[in-house]
């Protein structure tokens, strides 16, 4: 499983339905949706400012969180953005990695 951190805003009708349904439903929408696509949520937090919503969420693959993020963004209520969380033994392996790069100009 992948974490990853997910910031999204209401807007439009986004706003309206929350508005009308409140925040635990939109909660438990979410968690219905993570359920089809065999992910789980592990934090969900409302905030106000640049941000209306965000938590971190548990997917199989990265093609389930490409999903969840197209019929999210699809449905013109919700602007979501996704961003893989890694964990320090993660970056552990990626610094033993040794890729070659030309730097641009060189």
């Amino acid at each position: 499983m992948t974490k990853y951190l997910f910031e999204a805003n209401y807007v439009g009708e986004g706003i309206k339905g929350l508005m009308r349904e409140g925040g635990t439903k939109r909660r438990a929408a979410l968690v219905d949706t993570l359920n089809s696509v065999g992910g789980s949520l592990e934090s969900f937090y409302y905030a106000f400012g640049d941000t209306d919503v965000l938590g971190v969420f548990d997917i199989p693959d990265q093609a389930s969180a490409a999903a969840l993020s197209l019929i999210v963004n699809s449905s013109g209520s919700v602007n979501v953005r996704l961003k893989p969380l890694l964990t320090p033994e993660d970056i552990d392996d990626a610094a033993k990695k040794t890729p070659t790069y030309r730097a641009p100009g060189q």
